[in-house]
């Protein structure tokens, strides 16, 4: 399996069928990518880059995914676990929503959000919403972030979500227990039932 490589980005392209596309050169090697469009714009041409990858074998193609964070990659092999997502629709996905509003979706079991993204039908969100969710509760609890927290002014189901979200994009216990306790002492944002305006101040408590 390989997990990362870094090279120089040799070309980037979509080609007709909106399939993005990014060649990378390591050690005189071309390898070829599909990666989300939203790297397109963030790579510049001929620059060294780091991607995180996932391989797919199949019987008739072995193909190769990109991503800018390790965090992406792993929701997108999160995604790809469930019966009816492949990893075209799994890119869609992270294209439409990115990392913190696809896992903010399956958490609160927002189906009519994860049903924007392209081919995204009502029954896949169901899916999705219903397997990811105990899936990242037990990341959750493999994390220790089950024990209670003195931060009583947060209402329990919130504070899993936020947790498990900030989990999904990479940041460790020790990151989260600080983010929590930066949310407890805003008075107005504990009463917030707004879960995107929770993970805003917890990711800027944390950074």
């Amino acid at each position: 399996m390989i997990s990362y490589l870094k090279g120089i980005a040799i070309q980037i392209q979509t080609p007709a069928n909106n399939r993005a596309i990014l060649v990378l050169e390591v050690n005189q090697v071309g390898y070829e990518l599909q990666v989300p469009q939203h790297m397109i714009t963030e790579v510049v041409q001929n620059s060294e880059i780091q991607v995180f990858t996932h391989q797919q074998v199949r019987e008739d193609a072995i193909s190769l995914y990109g991503f800018s964070s390790a965090a992406e990659r792993d929701l997108f092999r999160q995604l790809i676990s469930v019966s009816g997502v492949g990893a075209s629709l799994a890119i869609a996905l992270l294209d439409k929503l990115g990392i913190a509003d696809t896992v903010s979706a399956i958490v609160t079991s927002n189906i009519q959000r994860l049903s924007t993204a392209p081919g995204v039908g009502k029954k896949t969100a169901e899916r999705l919403a219903l397997e990811l969710r105990s899936k990242l509760g037990q990341w959750r609890i493999a994390a220790g972030l089950t024990a209670e927290l003195p931060l009583t002014s947060l209402e329990p189901t919130m504070q899993a979500e936020v947790e498990m979200t900030l989990l999904a994009l990479g940041y460790t216990t020790a990151d989260i227990h600080h983010a929590l306790q930066a949310i407890s002492q805003d008075s107005l944002m504990v009463k917030s039932p707004n879960i995107e305006d929770w993970l805003r101040l917890a990711i800027a408590s944390i950074e």
